[in-house]
């Protein structure tokens, strides 16, 4: 080796350049025809967007425009089409297909990792095509876009025959894993020198680039690609991904066409690699594989079928957990794992979730109560301050349940599978002196693509390389297993796994996360008329259309959908999804009441009496409701319209609101523990700048600078009906806020009925209340319970939670007093010391521009209370809050009880009431809402035979004693319990 061997370090750097690109030799060129359409279209008709003949050069298309475009060629004599590939670049994504238009490979423009080597799929082996006498003839279904969205240039880039050089390809692969094996080496070391030495003589003997040279130059390397020992300490599993998001930068129709693209080329490929292994996730997207590309995706299963396709995760979308309700989480599980294994039999044992932004304490027992032992995901990687201190540990949720989690070391699952990929998974890996494995996945994905050549090449190479983690492709099925038996060694993380980053995605498109929580009420409010009317009237159960509906707004839980990081398209197209949606369930809830009660009625489906002021055509009646029953409307009494509203002040019985002269709340004084509950005037509306800011994230310092407000500019006061009312109307910018502050009879919060005219752009509308309270924590409201979050900023990990994320209520208390707040569709807080801030719409222009720039409804109340949170029973006025009762005029009277359900407790809430999946029983679903252990006697309908427990995917377990027609319950804290009831 001569003395100058630094400078040979560049020359081998253009080498591996010059490689990379002298494998293909152009042989042909191709004529090519486009028939654009502004939206795809079927093979069957293809010929009916607009023609263009293309030369290279040529523009195509407009972003997300779509063509069919058409490939024709004549294969020079003495070529052999098996050692020859079409080469195409359209500046965009494409799916081949045969003669049929079943698809054959997708090809993508490229992708956005370049770290090393190209992953770009522009190659079609002329062996896939039914060539005949050296004539070419293809058909591709294109997309102007890139993989991430982005608009390339439209341009035709390449389109030729070439022959592939397969010793030069083979030493391309050789020379690239060598050379990037030693740059994860130390100089001193041995290893190292010796592989230096073996790529600069390459540089020598590469001139012609022929395939004589190659294979002289792989002779030289053959020694070094044949030292092993890699490190038996750490054994990387390796599986193919291709994590598609189903929407983003690019609408849901583009995310099918990337599916196809996708896996036609992971089955392709599968014939070339044998040792190759595939995971795929989301049954949503393979849903839309069997309904769109039938031929494909009979393909799919066959491979899942010979163990070379991994069903990946249990969900039916790798869906947001900070904003996905309760019952929908459930769903979610239900709907993925039944497909899963009706489609492809394959039983799933975990959830899959590499790419959500924060995940929620709940988790831990909805996973364990549906099957479910492992969790899997990588993003916590991407916190801001704090480093997560594991990748494969416990996880304990809020009720005691502990899944076993493990976080891809490399934290990416996109990785590029060489050398400088396992390197770094071993050396980022924080538990490799306790765990001995750890998962990788490889492919493209985000935008879709999957695994290329590229990926499975260096792979082969990568078994076990001196120098390196050892390396195999694998199940991560089987992976779990294996690492599951040293579980007892891993350490344990309690409580939420809060990701330090994207908090804006707790409110940014407020009328989608508004819509989400209204479908979800929905849905619970059909699934409980309609086992009425099963029971009692004998109507068919709505199963088709529970399915249908279920499934559409699990879709837009997506995790770049309900956290609003998607481009407008995405939001103008679920909008109007979302409105089609809630007037068809809201018609079947009208339909199913109908069948079960005779005359006017207002109808309560939560498991505890109240009574409620209701309005119906302009007039307010009064409603006694049992739990779960219903009631005539009342007509009012003078007593129930005893409130005052006079200038600046609203006062009931319970409280005194008091306004100052800007509109805003001064004070909110409890006349029964006569305190004041504010330390300064509260509900101010106030607009923070938010340039900084994009759909995904606040930046921590918002709150340095001093906020604008807006200015009230009309005010009045009066009493309607049992409601002392201030509507009030604010002004800023071309923004324009009305809000009627209610005190109702009897009630005891303060309800602030809002609507926003909402036209700025990057600001932030915010408003908080400074209670009476200092406590060191504040209590938030999340699925099937509750966690404690600090108020204070001692550390950088507390520090970080400027902002989190709560549902349908957040709570400061003492044990003596207390004040929540209740909302009917936000999620994100900042709570400090004793002060409650609630985020109530921004304005972001990227990825999406104009969020939010549209008319925005909202409630949210203020809640004094004697007690704390349990004491004072938040959850249930929150609840209440949230779900009012349904008026219906119906047509049938049939025999139905008072109460179809009656629990004796007030912390056992019922979320849900349905009709078996698989048989005629009823499901009943309800948790413990306080965090205390609870025993609970639940009266069931009167002829009930049978009551079983069974977990969250209704497969029974033991059988509950029946007593005088109830049961009794022992509940843990937070704990769930489903019980499949036999009528």
């Amino acid at each position: 080796m001569p003395y100058y061997q630094k400078n040979t370090l560049d020359r081998i750097e253009k080498m591996f350049w010059r490689l990379q690109t002298s494998y293909y030799r152009q042989i042909a060129d191709l004529e090519v025809t486009a028939y654009v359409t502004k939206e795809p279209v079927p093979y069957a008709e293809r010929f009916s967007g607009e023609e263009k003949k293309l030369e290279i050069g040529a523009v195509w298309g407009e972003l997300f425009d779509c063509a069919w475009f058409h490939f024709t060629g004549k294969l020079p004599e003495g070529y052999d089409p098996a050692d020859c590939s079409l080469i195409i670049d359209i500046s965009g994504e494409g799916l081949c297909v045969d003669e049929n238009g079943n698809p054959l490979i997708g090809i993508t423009n490229g992708s956005a990792i370049f770290e090393a080597g190209s992953t770009r799929k522009r190659s079609v082996p002329l062996k896939y095509l039914n060539v005949k006498d050296g004539y070419v003839d293809m058909w591709m279904d294109a997309g102007c876009n890139g993989l991430f969205g982005d608009y390339a240039s439209g341009a035709l880039r390449e389109a030729n025959i070439s022959m592939r050089l397969e010793e030069l390809r083979s030493l391309y692969y050789d020379y690239f894993v060598l050379k990037e094996t030693m740059e994860q080496l130390s100089e001193k070391t041995a290893r190292y020198h010796c592989i230096q030495r073996a790529l600069n003589k390459v540089c020598n003997i590469m001139d012609e680039y022929t395939e004589e040279e190659a294979v002289q130059a792989r002779a030289v390397l053959k020694s070094e690609m044949e030292k092993s020992g890699g490190d038996a300490s750490l054994t990387i599993t390796g599986i193919g991904h291709a994590h598609i998001d189903l929407a983003w930068l690019w609408p849901i129709r583009e995310t099918i066409r990337k599916g196809a693209r996708t896996f036609a080329t992971v089955d392709k490929l599968m014939d070339i690699y044998p040792e190759y292994r595939f995971g795929f996730s989301q049954p949503q997207l393979l849903f839309w594989m069997k309904l769109y590309y039938p031929d494909l995706y009979t393909r799919l299963q066959k491979r899942v079928k010979e163990g070379r396709i991994e069903c990946q995760g249990a969900m039916w979308v790798e869906c947001d957990t900070n904003i996905t309700g309760e019952e929908a989480l459930v769903r979610q599980i239900m709907q993925g794992a039944r497909f899963w294994k009706d489609e492809f039999d394959f039983d799933i044992d975990n959830i899959w979730l590499p790419d959500v932004f924060g995940y929620s304490a709940a988790l831990p027992q909805i996973m364990e109560k549906s099957g479910l032992k492992y969790f899997m995901t990588q993003k916590l990687s991407w916190s801001e301050h704090n480093q997560f201190p594991h990748h494969t540990f416990n996880w304990v949720g809020i009720d005691g349940t502990s899944v076993l989690v493990h976080m891809l070391p490399e934290e990416t699952y996109n990785s590029l599978a060489g050398p400088a990929a396992l390197h770094r998974a071993e050396e980022k890996f924080l538990d490799k002196g306790v765990s001995d494995e750890a998962l990788m996945l490889f492919g493209v994905g985000d935008g879709g693509g999957g695994p290329g050549a590229i990926h499975l090449e260096k792979l082969a190479r990568l078994h076990d390389v001196n120098g390196l983690p050892r390396c195999r492709q694998g199940f991560a099925k089987d992976l779990f297993a294996r690492i599951d038996h040293d579980r007892d060694e891993y350490a344990t993380w309690n409580g939420e796994l809060y990701l330090e980053f994207h908090r804006g995605t707790y409110t940014t498109h407020a009328r989608n996360k508004k819509f989400n929580r209204k479908m979800e009420q929905l849905l619970r409010e059909l699934e409980y008329a309609a086992s009425l009317a099963y029971v009692y009237a004998g109507k068919d159960y709505p199963t088709q259309l529970l399915d249908e509906t279920w499934k559409e707004v699990l879709l837009y839980q997506f995790h770049d959908i309900i956290p609003g990081s998607s481009i407008k398209r995405v939001y103008d197209e679920s909008l109007a999804r979302y409105e089609i949606l809630v007037e068809k369930i809201q018609d079947a809830i009208q339909e199913y009441y109908a069948a079960v009660y005779d005359g006017e009625y207002a109808i309560n489906s939560l498991n505890f009496a109240r009574t409620e002021y209701v309005q119906k055509d302009d007039t307010w009646y009064k409603a006694e409701l049992p739990a779960m029953g219903a009631a005539k409307l009342l007509a009012l009494t003078a007593a129930d319209q005893d409130v005052t509203a006079k200038d600046g002040v609203l006062e009931n019985e319970k409280l005194i609101v008091k306004f100052g002269e800007n509109g805003e709340i001064v004070s909110i004084f409890d006349k029964e523990a006569q305190k004041e509950t504010l330390e300064e005037a509260a509900n101010k509306f106030k607009l923070y700048d938010d340039t900084d800011g994009d759909a995904w994230d606040i930046r921590i310092y918002y709150m340095e600078k001093n906020p604008k407000t807006m200015q009230l500019i009309s005010s009045k006061f009066y009493v309607d009906g049992p409601n002392a009312a201030a509507e009030q109307t604010f002004e800023f910018g071309k923004s324009v806020l009305t809000q009627k502050v209610i005190l109702q009879k009897n009630s005891d919060y303060v309800t602030f009925d809002t609507t926003v005219d909402w036209k700025e752009t990057e600001k932030m509308l915010r408003t908080d209340f400074a209670t009476c309270i200092h406590t060191d924590e504040v209590t938030c409201n999340i699925q099937y319970g509750s966690l404690k979050r600090p108020t204070h900023r001692n550390t950088s990990w507390e520090m970080t939670k400027f902002e989190v994320c709560a549902h349908k209520w957040i709570d400061l208390s003492r044990d003596d007093y207390g004040v929540a707040l209740l909302n009917d569709c936000k999620y994100g807080y900042a709570v400090l010391e004793n002060r409650m801030d609630i985020n109530l719409l921004r304005s972001t222009m990227s990825p999406g521009v104009d969020a939010d720039k549209a008319v925005h409804t909202f409630r949210y109340a203020y809640y004094p209370h004697r007690g704390n949170e349990k004491h004072a029973l938040v959850e249930q006025k929150a609840i209440a809050f949230n779900i009012l009762p349904v008026l219906t005029n119906g047509h049938n009277a049939a025999a139905l009880p008072e109460s179809f359900l009656q629990t004796d407790c007030t912390n056992v809430e019922i979320t849900a009431v349905k009709k078996a999946e698989d048989s005629d029983r009823l499901v009943v679903r309800m948790y413990q809402t306080d965090g205390t252990e609870s025993i609970c006697c639940v009266t069931l309908p009167a002829r009930v035979k049978k009551v079983s427990f069974c977990d969250l995917m209704e497969r029974e377990a033991e059988e509950v004693p029946v007593e005088n027609g109830a049961v009794v319950l022992k509940f843990k804290p937070f704990e769930i319990h489903t019980i499949l009831v036999e009528m």
